[in-house]
């Protein structure tokens, strides 16, 4: 490395590390343990004292993800955790701050999330040219873009998240729905150059902002990134062939009942999943546009009715995750955006639901990747017994007999896996 490299890479560093929860100081968190429902969970160590920064330096290389658990395979006869995922689509930081306020409620509610970012909140309008939608005309977006502020804004919020072990998807870029062009009419070919430009204009905002002085991203976009979901669910045909291609890992682009996920074409299924609407006799996604949609159409209803509608949301949320907690134990998968719709009701639901849930004993909030290793970790029999369980469902006979018997060894690098030479 060239000592302007050098110089260069020093000072990212000292800018990673003024984000992160414990520094990067050797041993700064890979010495310590988290707590989940009041017990210890080994966590990865922190990065080492070393930025390797990648092309303009947007992004770097700084080493393992700290605050990362380790996947365990479940012990036979024990019962599985709850696991809850939070994520966010679009996942930018505006005047609102909403991405800044959920990370302070994930760090003192003991949990991590999934942020799935738009590509183009990293693109500066000035520069919208640079984006070129499949099937749509150059620098066209129906989000639009973002501003320099806004970008850099963004920025450190990201780097905060991915620091304190939350992981970043992506949402994609132009978000375009519906018929007549909409993501569900593109080709597997068309995916791959909406997922390579969502990678770009991550690893580029250096370029297009200006923001030479500002640290980078302390991760590579190529690996980090294994998952998404696409805009309002569609085109999920073909974005999986894309993303099997690619190496993605899971989507969360379907509907879903409340029962253990399987892999389809190779990519873990873990998407959003119904729950009971309290007060109607229907169930609808676990997302806070949907509850938004069947209260008030998608519109700003009775500011009478806000609180209300945000308890409603709340509840149903509460009791898609005490059906799981206390019958088949399956992963509750909840989608939201940094909206204010309905006068931030929905902003307060999510806030308390994870207030209610992340702590309780033997629940585990985590982001999708930590949920993908663990589900990678398991004994696939026991993953197809757990899958015979339906919604709500509870093993008759209780846990110690329903997975009693003996597991498949685990595979080498899990814990609890044989010792090299044996």
């Amino acid at each position: 490395m060239a000592a302007s490299q050098r110089i260069a890479a020093g000072v990212a560093l000292a800018a990673v590390c003024a984000t992160a929860p414990a520094g990067c100081a050797p041993g700064g968190t890979g010495s310590q343990e988290r707590l989940r429902g009041g017990k210890k969970a080994a966590v990865a160590p922190a990065p080492r004292s070393v930025v390797r920064l990648i092309g303009d330096g947007s992004t770097a290389h700084t080493g393992v993800q700290p605050r990362l658990p380790r996947p365990e395979r479940l012990k036979p006869g024990r019962r599985p955790p709850q696991f809850v995922v939070f994520s966010w689509d679009g996942a930018g930081e505006d005047s609102q701050r909403l991405f800044s306020h959920f990370r302070k409620v994930a760090r003192a509610n003991d949990a991590t999330m999934t942020y799935f970012l738009s590509g183009v909140y990293l693109l500066p309008e000035e520069e919208r040219e640079r984006y070129r939608p499949p099937q749509h005309s150059r620098g066209s977006s129906d989000i639009g873009f973002n501003d320099v502020p806004g970008i850099r804004d963004t920025v450190r919020q990201l780097r905060g998240a991915w620091l304190e072990g939350n992981e970043i998807g992506t949402h994609f870029n132009g978000h375009f729905c519906g018929e007549g062009r909409g993501v569900g009419e593109w080709s597997a070919a068309e995916w791959k150059s909406e997922i390579a430009q969502a990678k770009t204009f991550v690893k580029s905002w250096k370029t297009t902002t200006g923001l030479r002085k500002t640290a980078p991203l302390p991760f590579d976009y190529d690996k980090e990134l294994i998952g998404g979901r696409t805009p309002c669910l569609e085109g999920r045909k073909n974005f999986r062939k894309a993303a099997r291609d690619l190496g993605f890992r899971y989507d969360s682009s379907g509907v879903a009942d409340q029962v253990w996920p399987r892999k389809k074409k190779g990519l873990w299924d873990l998407s959003m999943q119904l729950v009971p609407v309290p007060g109607r006799g229907f169930e609808t996604l676990t997302m806070d546009y949907n509850f938004y949609m069947n209260q008030s159409d998608a519109r700003t209803g009775d500011p009478d009715l806000h609180e209300y509608w945000g308890d409603q949301f709340r509840d149903g949320l509460l009791r898609g995750f005490r059906r799981a907690y206390h019958g088949n134990r399956a992963p509750l998968i909840i989608g939201n955006h940094f909206e204010s719709w309905n006068g931030g009701t929905y902003m307060r639901a999510v806030e308390e639901t994870i207030e209610k849930v992340c702590t309780r004993p033997e629940v585990r909030c985590v982001s999708f990747r930590q949920l993908a290793d663990w589900l990678d970790a398991q004994d696939p029999r026991t993953l197809a017994k757990l899958r015979t369980l339906e919604v709500g469902e509870a093993p008759k006979r209780g846990w110690r007999s329903f997975l009693g018997g003996g597991p498949a060894p685990a595979p080498r690098g899990v814990p609890g896996a044989p010792a090299a030479g044996r």
